[in-house]
């Protein structure tokens, strides 16, 4: 507590309040990806096929199998984190004696994801699943030429919303149900434009079913390229800024799904002033898409900053985006999304005041003193004072807990 007591006076100093920060840092929930836990197999019974532009590498012993030993992974996962979050579900992992293709999956599929999530007290996103099937082999889905593929893909989607717009009801909190689809070319196509028209026709037919907003957000993902579609991405960037706004839908911002050199800190406030709302994909790419378990590096941090000093919290649902089964699944899901959770805190406890203040009126010599002063404050102290709140470990004590529960499950097998 002495601490935490130096911490509060530290920080009261630059006239900033911990107790504020902390409270408000209780409030955001971050959604865990699922497909952290099983290197985005899922739990179809039917053969899927390739890929699809998704590669999880690595053999790290004690990947989940069943929906029961990823929930199971996933509420140890939960009882190291502070706070209340959410999970984003991919529709390829129903839980289900039943074997729908993904054109019949219905809500029934998934029911048992939400009785458990009720009792985790947590919130459920969803995703319609367009890769790693027969009929994404070619890597092209709602743009497909073939109008029978389409009309798969057109179903599955909208079977997608209606199970997220029930898993919404049910939960009494917004489902965000976020559209990625792989569609793209190795080489150079001749004709980018007619893809990108069946595109956005398969997405309007997708989407015409009207869903209360309470119960359902739809989302659009764009990415700058994927594995085998390296000269044409379909649903680029500037496609889905510009669907989001024509449609007022959430436009998601994926950290690791642009060049490595552009600022993703930058794009929030400049899309936020045409969309409502936006979905945020927290993810580190260290050679472009590769999505490596985020560290508390100089992009996350930035990432927060821009979301606390512009407000944007309540406009922004921040979600996790990463896999790698080279290293314990459950030790990465804590450890992304504390680190993400930690930026907040860095973020909550500027300044601002002051910062903006300098910068209004064109002092930024001020505005640089302050920014690198601020680097010296005692944050750990105010996170560990966090964690003890919320009853969670921290420090040896986290690592020690992390290395028992892997040991626990190394057995599994692959």
């Amino acid at each position: 507590m002495s601490e935490y007591k130096n911490a509060v006076d530290a920080f009261a100093a630059w006239d900033v309040d911990t107790e504020a920060a902390l409270a408000r840092l209780k409030s955001i929930p971050i959604s865990m990806h699922c497909w952290q836990g099983d290197d985005v197999v899922g739990f179809e019974k039917k053969s899927g096929s390739s890929g699809g532009g998704i590669q999880a590498t690595g053999n790290h012993p004690g990947r989940a199998r069943t929906p029961d030993e990823l929930r199971a992974d996933l509420e140890f996962s939960y009882s190291m984190i502070p706070g209340n979050h959410r999970l984003n579900l991919h529709a390829m992992y129903l839980d289900s004696d039943e074997t729908p293709d993904r054109d019949a999956i219905e809500y029934k599929h998934f029911e048992t994801w939400v009785e458990w999530a009720k009792t985790q007290n947590i919130g459920l996103d969803f995703n319609p699943t367009f890769f790693a099937h027969a009929k994404a082999d070619d890597n092209l889905t709602l743009s497909h030429p073939d109008q029978s593929i389409r009309d798969f893909w057109i179903e599955h989607g909208k079977r997608s919303r209606d199970i997220a717009a029930q898993i919404g009801r049910e939960m009494g909190s917004a489902c965000v149900n976020n559209i990625w689809v792989p569609d793209g070319y190795k080489d150079t196509p001749v004709d980018r434009l007619a893809a990108r028209k069946r595109l956005e026709a398969s997405l309007d037919a997708m989407t015409e079913p009207s869903h209360d907003k309470a119960h359902l957000l739809d989302a659009v993902e764009s990415k700058l390229f994927g594995i085998g579609v390296e000269a044409c991405t379909v649903g680029s960037h500037e496609f889905y800024l510009g669907y989001a706004i024509r449609k007022q839908m959430l436009l998601c911002l994926d950290m690791g799904h642009f060049h490595p050199t552009e600022n993703i800190a930058d794009k929030l406030s400049a899309v936020s002033l045409s969309l409502d709302r936006i979905l945020l994909h927290v993810s580190r790419p260290m050679r472009w898409d590769s999505d490596h378990v985020i560290l508390l590096n100089d992009d996350i941090l930035a990432v927060a900053q821009e979301l606390v000093s512009a407000d944007m919290l309540e406009r922004t649902s921040i979600g996790l985006d990463f896999f790698d089964a080279t290293i314990s699944r459950t030790a990465a899901w804590v450890i992304g999304t504390r680190n993400m959770q930690k930026a907040l805190l860095r973020a909550l406890l500027q300044p601002l005041k002051q910062l903006k203040k300098a910068e209004a009126g064109l002092d930024f010599t001020s505005r640089l003193m302050i920014t690198e002063e601020m680097k010296d404050l005692p944050y750990g102290a105010v996170w560990s004072e966090f964690c003890n709140r919320m009853d969670v470990p921290n420090g040896l004590q986290l690592i020690r807990d992390l290395d028992a529960y892997q040991a626990s499950v190394t057995e599994r097998g692959m």
